[in-house]
């Protein structure tokens, strides 16, 4: 990416470390609410979004909570916890809002470029899962934003549902599944970068790839003094600025580390690393059209449930398999195995050590997910795949993730399954902590950090109207309102040309 030609203030008045789709997200919404702004991006890559918000690194579902079975949980009394699928779906919902109106601005290109329609299911086999999958469904059709949700146990109809998924599959086998028409398929890569090529263009909006940021500290007036590695030149430099993100993903718990503030002692992160299984067949591909999640395996994280998924990457249809976890010491996929031993500091250990041995059956499932053959691999998949070969598959590795470990009162440490934004008490720095569902609910997790670390400017009149230019049902509830719902996915299917007729029988 060329340099920006527009000169701006040695200090700008907000930094935003990482080039991935919260750093992007933020950056369009201060300058749609502050034009006068100045940003300075530093990205310790060559290029942008090649982290997380990657397609082949694991941020490519759309998470609308559809399809996620781990985002509804099985109480200890049978029945099911909706609360977290309902919060994803409504956060998904506004996330939909921001990028409608950027595409009415014209700010990104055409909406087919990241993100297109493609149904969301959930494929279950087994008395006891089967039983589940037909009370997830059932608590969830209640709900407005799942309206339309369709459930089936006839192997007839799953067949036309997703063919490679019953193909071969043992007749006796009892088997079900959910399937919503309206699930999506988004390629954050895709939208984080058209994203950042706006905010080039942008008067006092420079992006600087291939810097690191080494240090952080806090002045006695408030502001921060970093001080940056450019790759290129092997110069350093030091500037200031008023205000921090930190949304580096893997790279934010060190940063956030150096920061020093006293609201991020005692955050650990524990590293999972992943892997597909990529399809090179392309009459395989062809014939599968879904995202199609299954149950996880006892103690796995998050991103490891299993999935057969339909994605569009650069215009091209791709089918995935997996992702199978692993354990790697990165805190990157491009980082260093140094970085979770540096990472363990003082005011974290017993956080840490605590929460590991609270999270036995998470190492043993890791440890079994390092040591898989490929044989195991194929095993994996023909549970979703029975009639699959080895030949049709590669495989290639995913994007790392760092679970977030906190100190807790009561068990020392726990391991955090979802994203935290850690705010120091001026709110004069901001980091984002841990993984899923992460991208998809980038919107609401910005939203949030503007009420933290500008509660002035957010209650102004002038934020307040551009709020809700930019986000119509800002103020409103989506979970609550059904009216509201309908309305603002109408209008956003519209303009992001998506499917929102009746679910097919």
């Amino acid at each position: 990416m060329p340099k920006n030609s527009r000169l701006i203030p040695k200090d700008p008045d907000v930094v935003l470390i990482g080039a991935g789709i919260m750093s992007a997200t933020l950056g369009m919404l201060l300058k749609e609410l502050d034009p006068g702004l100045t940003i300075e991006v530093f990205e310790r890559l060559d290029v942008l979004a090649a982290e997380s918000s990657d397609a082949w690194n694991n941020a490519g579902t759309g998470h609308s909570a559809f399809c996620e079975l781990n985002y509804t949980p099985e109480r200890e009394d049978g029945s099911v916890d909706i609360s977290k699928a309902v919060k994803i779906a409504e956060s998904f919902e506004v996330s939909k809002e921001f990028w409608a109106y950027l595409v009415q601005q014209n700010i990104t290109p055409a909406p087919q470029t990241f993100i297109n329609e493609i149904p969301h299911m959930s494929f279950v086999w087994g008395e006891k899962n089967v039983d589940y999958l037909k009370k997830r469904h059932d608590a969830l059709d209640n709900h407005h934003l799942f309206k339309g949700m369709l459930y089936s146990e006839d192997p007839g109809q799953l067949k036309q549902w997703m063919p490679l998924v019953m193909e071969g599959r043992d007749p006796d086998q009892k088997v079900a599944a959910t399937r919503m028409d309206i699930g999506t398929d988004v390629n954050f890569g895709a939208l984080t970068r058209a994203l950042f090529e706006h905010l080039r263009k942008m008067d006092g909006v420079t992006i600087r790839l291939a810097h690191d940021v080494r240090d952080l500290e806090q002045e006695k007036d408030g502001t921060w003094k970093i001080t940056v590695k450019n790759w290129s030149t092997r110069k350093k430099r030091e500037l200031r600025t008023r205000f921090i993100f930190i949304g580096a993903g893997g790279g934010s718990l060190p940063l956030l580390e150096k920061a020093d503030i006293p609201e991020g002692k005692g955050f650990g992160g524990f590293p999972v690393s992943g892997q597909w299984l990529v399809c090179n067949n392309p009459e395989v591909i062809e014939k599968h059209e879904a995202k199609v999640y299954g149950k996880a395996a006892v103690g796995s994280p998050p991103m490891s449930v299993p999935h057969l998924d339909t994605r569009m990457i650069d215009g091209k249809k791709a089918l995935l398999f997996g992702p199978y976890a692993g354990f790697s010491t990165k805190f990157l996929k491009n980082g260093s195995f140094m970085d979770l031993p540096l990472s363990i500091k003082a005011n974290n250990l017993l956080p840490m050590m605590a929460a590991g041995l609270h999270n036995i059956p998470l190492t043993k499932y890791l440890i079994d997910q390092v040591r898989q053959s490929p044989e195991d691999r194929l095993e994996a998949l023909r549970e979703y795949f029975p009639v699959a070969k080895m030949e049709d598959w590669d495989l290639e590795v995913a994007g790392q993730r760092v679970q977030v470990i906190k100190k807790d009162p009561e068990e020392g440490g726990i391991l955090e399954f979802g994203t935290e934004v850690v705010c120091a008490a001026d709110g004069s720095i901001a980091a984002l902590l841990g993984a899923s569902p992460g991208a998809s609910t980038s919107v609401s997790i910005m939203l949030d950090l503007l009420k933290r670390c500008f509660p002035d400017k957010i209650h102004s009149e002038a934020w307040q109207s551009k709020l809700k230019q930019m986000i119509p049902s800002y103020g409103q509830s989506l979970a609550t309102d059904a009216e509201l719902a309908y309305q603002t996915r109408a209008w956003t299917s519209d303009v992001l040309a998506l499917n929102v007729t009746e679910p097919i029988a």
